[in-house]
């Protein structure tokens, strides 16, 4: 007998006026469709998660790296957010700070950090966490403040991604 386990999603670490408040955000600053508005979110939200339980340096891809830019616009929400899920803020660690030494690939950040989510039990929406092929040496990355970069500096086309 085979018991099926119910993937976590990002959305259920919010309360849903929140989440509504977010996607709808990022679908009319970023000129894209409600639908993939609120899937970014959800997986910035399990990204954000993921980080505060990792020892392992994880990134966003440029897609989730939007929905963690809109949640930290609302600090005190933000704030909150990291206490409960972290015990402490989860800082946006831009690379140019020197502190984040570049060690991978952004394909091989993009794979970490998906493994990361499955292991934690997230479900992961495989098309937002394309890492760009034509980014080798990015160092334009953003990552959690303990980890490494990731590659999302090029601007995030919605018309390409399946729904």
């Amino acid at each position: 007998m085979t018991i099926a386990l119910k993937e976590r999603v990002g959305q259920e670490l919010v309360s849903v006026e929140l989440f509504d408040r977010l996607a709808s955000r990022i679908a009319k600053e970023h000129h894209m469709p409600r639908g993939f508005a609120a899937r970014i979110m959800d997986q910035a939200l399990a990204f954000l998660a993921v980080c505060a339980q990792s020892a392992e340096p994880l990134a966003p891809s440029e897609a989730v790296d939007i929905g963690w830019h809109t949640f930290i616009l609302y600090t005190r929400e933000y704030a909150a957010f990291c206490e409960r899920i972290a015990g402490q803020f989860i800082h946006h660690e831009p690379t140019d700070t020197g502190v984040i030494p570049v060690t991978r690939t952004p394909v091989d950040s993009m794979s970490a950090t998906t493994r990361a989510l499955r292991t934690a039990g997230y479900r992961v929406d495989l098309p937002l966490w394309k890492a760009s092929a034509d980014c080798n040496q990015c160092t334009n990355g953003c990552t959690h403040s303990s980890g490494d970069t990731g590659c999302h500096h090029h601007p995030v086309r919605t018309d390409t991604v399946p729904a």
